[in-house]
């Protein structure tokens, strides 16, 4: 079995006219581990991908299998030969084959025999052993998604790439999927770059996050570094909602807890702790599933925003405790707002 290694861009760059793609921007995709980009609609996760797998050729920096250059001002391996998975939302899978005729694809190079020994283990472990002969039609969304991932992953890729491949799936199916197919990426030990703007997908199912906002990625780190510690308001909007108050209108209890340095705070709403401290009324509760959202008025004509655990139902006029948990209110340097 090959040695994998880190794939890495440092300080990449592409533009498409006058239009910065990504800008800069620098990230190490480590073996065995999913790194999962998040940002918005236009943001460059996608090119970003795309230069990852020789799709696009970067203007600037360079990219790296271990100590290989893969793209530089003066080389190119183009996508071909890079051996980089890729796994997309639309499937893309050959719809005149089977399942095992997909997942055997990249794998000519070999003997038919160990084409299909290697084509059925991943089968065998994305949980499609009884749909081997079955063609793409005749799969469910899921199945068809297990079968790309399988189809990535048979060749032993130096690394796979999924951009948005979960987002098409149906609700009910998503979670189950996604964890057989996560699950199976991580057993390859191949570097894999999850690419998504689903706050909840990249905090649960992450090893290294890494936010990119108008082609520059702001921030990477473990999902409870970068959720708790945001180094930016686009940082912490990435990855939930956050909401703004004046420093003067927190009750005194509450900024003494927080000490606060600057006018300005911003605050997850899960930072309002509730069953102690000060009486507050409810102002307005809406259930959301797991949780509450509510509303507490907290001075005049003032409310703040804090979600619960919905044990029960909270009405509005009801008197509440909430104190808070100082680690969730961020100060931002005016320049990153």
């Amino acid at each position: 079995m090959m040695s994998i290694h880190p794939l890495i861009a440092d300080q990449v760059s592409r533009s498409f006219g006058k239009v910065t793609a990504v800008r800069d921007a620098s990230l190490t995709l480590n073996p065995g581990e999913i790194t999962t980009l998040i940002g918005s609609s236009g943001s460059g996760k996608t090119t970003f991908l795309r230069l990852l797998a020789g799709m696009e050729r970067p203007d600037r920096g360079q990219i790296l299998s271990g100590d290989t250059v893969l793209a530089s001002a003066t080389r190119h391996v183009p996508i071909e030969k890079r051996k980089i998975g890729l796994v997309f939302q639309d499937f893309a899978l050959f719809p005149n084959m089977t399942v095992l005729q997909n997942v055997m694809f990249g794998l000519r190079h070999l003997p038919k025999a160990e084409r299909v020994r290697v084509a059925d283990s991943w089968i065998e472990q994305l949980g499609l052993t009884h749909r081997r002969d079955a063609f793409p039609h005749h799969l469910s969304g899921g199945e068809q998604q297990r079968t790309a991932i399988a189809r990535a992953l048979a060749p032993n890729p130096v690394a796979i790439l999924l951009d948005e491949p979960f987002s098409g799936l149906d609700p009910s199916m998503r979670d189950r999927v996604r964890e057989a197919a996560l699950g199976a990426i991580r057993s390859a030990q191949a570097p894999a770059l999850l690419v998504t703007h689903d706050a909840s997908e990249a905090l649960i199912h992450s090893d290294t996050i890494a936010v990119i906002d108008r082609g520059a990625i702001l921030q990477s780190g473990t999902p409870e570094t970068v959720y708790r510690q945001p180094r930016s308001l686009a940082v912490a909007r990435a990855l939930g909602p956050v909401h703004k108050i004046e420093t003067g209108q927190l009750p005194p209890d509450w900024r003494t807890v927080i000490n606060p340095k600057s006018e300005t705070l911003w605050y997850r709403p899960e930072a309002i702790l509730l069953g102690n401290g000060q009486d507050f009324t409810v102002q307005a509760s809406k259930l959301a599933g797991p949780v509450t959202e509510l509303r507490l008025r907290i001075s005049d004509a003032k409310d703040i925003h804090a979600v619960c655990q919905s044990a029960g139902s909270i009405r509005p006029e009801e008197i509440v405790k909430a104190t808070v948990d100082p680690a969730l209110f961020f100060e931002f340097a005016p320049e990153s707002t």
